[in-house]
């Protein structure tokens, strides 16, 4: 693809086109990555302004999951050294829900292990998200896993308003990473969350062994499911875990896939997620590059980044956080 057809492609989705499989294809191969990665950030400033938003989540049962996801830490089938224990005490996500939205995070999730949760802890979180939603404005999220369309139901009655459920990879790709659930499984939880009312938060996870054009059906699959936030983790190997020996990604390779991302879904939030340990030296490139969103503070059983720095660092790139 030439630089003129780029403008035009670029143009044309900011005028309402949305781009075709083949195209964006085409652009991930494109020797000129910063004319790609130039625009993916004037689509993601037409839509999306001069704007940056904070979530965060909360790791609510961890560890003993039954699934054998490769890149999982908290699955029974890896042995790894982390925290195992069942739902958490109410004061303890209450508190950080409290402090992130006085930081100004706009979004809180809690976050449990396993396929599902029983009707017993989702009456937990259920009155969790009840006193949250009574003492704070922070909007409220949840991942479960594979839930019931009841279920998330009972999460919309009490203020739940997004649900995420993450594709991982790319439907062509799913089954070299996971055996114990299906991709078209997770489709119908996050059909049926649509349906009980809730948007969609839905990404995945780079550099498990899939290829670019891999990554491109991922974007065009979140795109088909009508996911308004993505979070884009980088895979961190964790030892005792399938995926331990993976080697990472380019920059260029990590670059590609944020912009690739923001051009398949010009009005979603790309977000930064997992991994951001990895990448701090092109943060500000990514946060160039199409990245509109960030998942701040601890990530599950992995460290974060700090919401003090991430507000420094925002703050110095003129970017302005949205609740």
């Amino acid at each position: 693809m030439t630089e003129q057809q780029m403008i035009t492609l670029k143009e044309q989705i900011i005028s309402g086109y949305q781009i075709t499989f083949n195209e964006a294809i085409e652009l991930s191969t494109t020797a000129n990555k910063e004319l790609l990665y130039q625009m993916a950030g004037d689509i993601k400033s037409h839509f999306l302004g001069n704007s940056i938003e904070m979530c965060t989540i909360i790791n609510a049962r961890s560890g003993k999951c039954s699934e054998n996801c490769k890149w999982c830490s908290q699955s029974a089938f890896h042995k790894t050294d982390i925290d195992v224990y069942d739902f958490i005490a109410p004061q303890v996500a209450i508190k950080q829900a409290k402090e992130n939205a006085g930081y100004g995070v706009a979004k809180f999730s809690l976050v449990t292990s396993g396929r599902t949760i029983s009707n017993t802890d989702l009456k937990k979180a259920c009155s969790i998200y009840t006193t949250i939603k009574k003492d704070t404005d922070i909007k409220l999220c949840a991942s479960m896993g594979l839930l019931t369309k009841e279920q998330l139901v009972d999460l919309k009655n009490v203020g739940v308003e997004h649900y995420h459920c993450n594709l991982e990879t790319s439907a062509s790709h799913f089954d070299k990473v996971c055996s114990t659930h299906t991709i078209e499984e997770k489709l119908q939880t996050i059909s049926w969350a649509k349906e009980a009312g809730l948007e969609i938060c839905s990404g995945g996870i780079i550099g498990m062994g899939e290829n670019m054009q891999q990554r491109v059906e991922l974007a065009f699959e979140l795109r088909n499911i009508g996911a308004v936030s993505i979070p884009v983790n980088i895979l961190q190997p964790v030892k005792g875990t399938a995926l331990d020996q993976m080697l990472p990604l380019t920059d260029e390779e990590i670059l590609t896939t944020f912009a690739l991302f923001r051009i398949i879904n010009p009005t979603a939030q790309i977000r930064f997620a997992a991994g951001r340990s990895q990448i701090a030296h092109i943060q500000r490139k990514a946060l160039q590059s199409g990245i509109s969103a960030a998942l701040v503070g601890n990530l599950l059983t992995t460290i974060g980044s700090k919401v003090e720095d991430d507000l420094a660092l925002f703050d110095e790139m003129n970017l302005n956080v949205v609740r």
